[in-house]
């Protein structure tokens, strides 16, 4: 004799399933939260400031800004003219345009640019073809004076992270430094003509220290890190190899890009500043790690004033301008923006005097680039 279940003791158990499942379902979504929260990745943290702090808009700078790092971002005609726009609007007067280039690039950019040649100034680079050959130095030595001739302002940006000299083309010098006695043509050369030398030397000192739980500038380091490179000179050595090279070219400006990359110990760019009265630096691309320290960075710049240049090399971007400014200009606390950083700190404005703000965006860089009051 078959057995017949009651409809209603079908139907309390499908009700009794579903409420289960529900549940079940409900257990596993909570568990699925708190794993996404504790399976947050660090490049993923992106926190927005909660305080209720000013927020300072500043559209344009306090005064006429010369920007003394930047790249040639516009690559074509209708770029240019928007790079234009935006410098009026936010009070840049005048762009560096450090090319890396010699040659026929370097004539192309300056044809390109001829367009604005009231706003925008090109440094050339250093033809290193042939560095390995006992009779380098004199083909680029006359390579040089043919891009001043040409309408180079200055030599830059070189680039040296511990493995030589590599950002001119076409050729990259890689185990020469900025000291080695085959440079030292090239550096009087700058002298005689009258134009200064921008050099990146070295990274911040997070990019050099283990990527672990104990590195706070882990999130933008890992990117450039240079701890698991061989071979490579140090943050001290390469700021001993700028210094032997400021020292035995007096006749020569050089600016430091980047602060030199000390702006986690600003004490060492000022003891090269108190020695060596032909060093400068720019402060480019190096707010966010310098908006952390905001007293320290207002009593270094009102120090050396003198010495300190605005650059960006950024990009173009009227968004990126007026957070410098912000950064420069104002005492606003605790504040992100992204797209300069990728640090996991807020920032804070430096608050900088006129007079300082004044040599910092126009002054000095009239005085280092020969340009007429």
């Amino acid at each position: 004799m078959k057995h017949v279940i009651p409809i209603y003791v079908l139907f309390l158990f499908l009700v009794l399933s579903c409420a289960q499942s529900k549940e079940s379902n409900h257990e596993i979504e909570q568990e699925a939260v708190e794993d996404d929260v504790n399976a947050l990745l660090l490049r993923d943290f992106k926190p927005t400031s909660l305080y209720a702090n000013n927020h300072t808009e500043i559209k344009k700078a306090k005064y006429p800004v010369i920007d003394l790092h930047s790249h040639a971002y516009a690559q074509t005609p209708e770029q240019l003219d928007e790079w234009v726009n935006t410098m009026d609007k936010v009070g840049i007067d005048k762009t560096v345009v450090m090319t890396y280039e010699t040659g026929a690039k370097f004539d192309s950019l300056v044809q390109a640019y001829s367009k604005y040649g009231d706003r925008f100034i090109l440094f050339c680079g250093f033809d290193y073809t042939g560095y390995e050959q006992p009779d380098f130095g004199p083909a680029a030595v006359r390579e040089l004076e043919r891009c001043f001739a040409a309408g180079a302002k200055g030599v830059g940006e070189l680039g040296d992270k511990g493995k030589g000299l590599f950002y001119s083309r076409p050729t990259k010098a890689y185990g020469m430094h900025i000291n080695d006695p085959r440079m030292k043509p090239l550096i009087e050369k700058c002298g005689e003509l009258n134009i200064p030398i921008s050099i990146h030397v070295a990274e911040p000192i997070w990019m050099y220290h283990p990527m672990d739980a104990t590195n706070d500038g882990l999130m933008n380091a890992f990117k450039w890190r240079l701890d698991n490179q061989e071979g490579i000179v140090d943050h001290n050595g390469m700021i001993r190899i700028l210094e032997e090279a400021v020292s035995l070219n007096p006749g020569t400006v050089f600016i430091a890009c980047h602060y030199a990359n000390s702006s986690y110990d600003l004490r060492i760019l000022g003891d090269l500043f108190d020695k060596y009265p032909n060093l400068y630096a720019d402060n480019s691309a190096r707010y966010a790690e310098t908006a952390t320290i905001p007293r320290t960075v207002n009593r270094f710049y009102q120090k050396y004033a003198d010495r300190l240049v605005y650059g960006t090399d950024m990009g173009r971007n009227e968004e990126m301008y007026k957070t410098t400014f912000r950064i420069l200009e104002t005492e606003d606390e605790h504040f992100y923006d992204r797209n300069i950083s990728s640090y996991h700190w807020a920032m804070h404005g430096y608050g900088l005097p006129d007079e300082v703000l004044e040599k910092v965006y126009r002054t000095n860089a009239m005085k280092l680039l020969k340009l007429p009051d």
